[in-house]
């Protein structure tokens, strides 16, 4: 099916295409086709240049072309932007647009005007005289294409969000706006003395704007409105680039539209690295490097958020501190690679227990920390008995376990500094209870609660022990 679709697309629009052929039945100035080719063989795979090969052949029966060109230019164009520009994904950064036009925009399509011209002379479709008007109209027409209309395919077949960022009447604004501005440059609407005015520049404040705010994809979209708008208007003899010659009016502007796209871009895919290296530079100061969860600082903000938000809401949230045990034994006998990966196993276990508006931490050593919004007392507690009954079935040796403190907000503070310390009174005061388990079993009367734990507290530090006792 998609081998169809190609076929019918590339036949309709070389059939427009043809129709702007002045030097040469064979070679036109506004050639689409070849965007449409190289975009499906970047996006659909090489399954479908039968597709190509059909949509050319048919058009090429209403002209002398030759197909060899026609398919060409798209199997090059594509093998070599996925070889060296990496394939559809060329424009997420600078480098790889700018392989994209010369790769793209100049070498396969110099290999495909060379070998269409070349055939016509050849053949006798056209005087070797006009060998080079015909060529660089050929050639033009096949870098306006692909420079063009590759792009604007391509990354809207990507499934990926466009680039609102919260600003949709912006976008609206500035996509309006270079449609007004294109139409008083492009469509006549200003007096007959200044038609031909070079007032082209006044569209490039509104693609730089549109590349910078709004991304690749809002940028090929914006090109490609003003590339159908200024076509338009320079066939009916109006705008700076409008000569006595439909085609070199032509030219000119696939030249002025091709030097913008790549100009947009570019700015685009270096915004886009910006941001993106904002991004990780921003996960790394608030991240820790060996778990992946949020670090010391970044769990200090969301309490201190957290507490101004349970403040204007009065609810309550819930800060677990976690302190993995006996890490130090556990580096001594086995090694600090699996003391590391003791310390992923907990972060596995915490983000697999957490909701996805709670946040897990790890606030330096074997010392974690998990803040859970909008959570009562009794909830918290039944959450940190799921993460410490999570790590202690895991079949994983050796085998780890957490004491755990609780405090809740605002009945144990109000302050971070309050609830940090009531929560590691409560982690130490486990420990200490964790140490004299044996002696406290029977000396004292526990809850029918507080033995379940204990019991089930002992059976694991039991188990640890023999297991930290067996040779390795």
């Amino acid at each position: 099916m998609a081998v169809v679709i190609v076929a019918a697309v590339y036949f309709a629009t070389a059939r427009w295409g043809l129709r702007l052929a002045f030097v040469n039945p064979s070679a036109t100035p506004v050639w689409p086709p070849t965007g449409i080719a190289l975009a499906a063989l970047l996006v659909l795979g090489y399954r479908v240049w039968p597709g190509i090969l059909l949509g050319a052949f048919l058009a090429n029966l209403l002209t002398a072309g030759s197909v060899a060109g026609s398919i060409g230019i798209g199997v090059v164009g594509a093998y070599l932007v996925n070889r060296f520009a990496h394939g559809r994904k060329a424009f997420e950064r600078a480098q790889d647009v700018l392989k994209f036009a010369v790769l793209a925009g100049i070498a396969s399509t110099t290999v495909s005007a060379t070998i269409g011209v070349t055939s016509l002379s050849l053949t006798g479709f056209a005087s070797w005289a006009k060998y080079v008007p015909i060529w660089v109209t050929w050639w033009l027409g096949d870098a306006g294409g692909a420079l063009v209309v590759t792009p604007l395919l391509v990354l809207w077949s990507a499934r990926s969000r466009w680039e609102w960022r919260g600003a949709r009447l912006e976008a609206a604004a500035v996509l309006l706006s270079l449609f007004v501005v294109g139409e008083v440059v492009f469509g006549g609407f200003l007096p007959a003395q200044s038609k031909h005015l070079p007032l082209e520049f006044l569209c490039i404040p509104f693609l730089i704007w549109v590349a910078f705010r709004f991304g690749a994809r809002a940028a090929a979209t914006a090109v490609f409105l003003l590339s159908g708008i200024s076509i338009h208007g320079t066939l009916h003899g109006v705008g700076p680039f409008a000569t006595g010659s439909a085609n070199v009016s032509l030219l000119i502007l696939q030249a002025f539209m091709g030097v913008n796209t790549v100009m947009a871009l570019l700015l685009a895919a270096v915004v886009a690295e910006r941001r993106r290296t904002e991004e990780r530079l921003k996960n790394l100061a608030i991240s820790d490097s060996v778990t992946g969860l949020a670090n010391h600082r970044r769990f200090i903000e969301v309490m201190e958020q957290e507490i101004k938000r349970s403040q204007r809401t009065d609810r309550t949230f819930v800060l677990l501190l976690f302190d993995l045990d006996r890490l130090k034994q556990i580096n001594d006998r086995y090694g600090h690679v699996v003391g590391t990966r003791a310390l992923v196993r907990l972060a596995e276990v915490l983000r697999a227990r957490c909701r996805d508006i709670d946040t897990p931490a790890r606030i330096g050593g074997d010392e974690f920390a998990v803040v859970l919004l909008e959570t009562e007392k009794t909830a918290g507690r039944q959450i940190a008995d799921r993460i410490a009954e999570r790590l202690a079935a895991s079949r994983e040796d050796p085998p780890l376990s957490v004491s755990m403190g609780m405090a809740v907000y605002p009945e144990d503070g109000q302050t971070v500094e309050a609830l940090v310390q009531a929560a590691d009174a409560a982690l130490y005061d486990m420990k200490h209870r964790r140490r004299s388990l044996p002696q406290a079993a029977f000396q004292q009367s526990p809850t029918l609660d507080q033995m379940a734990h204990w019991a089930q507290y002992l059976v694991e530090i039991k188990e640890m022990e023999r297991r930290l006792r067996r040779p390795s």
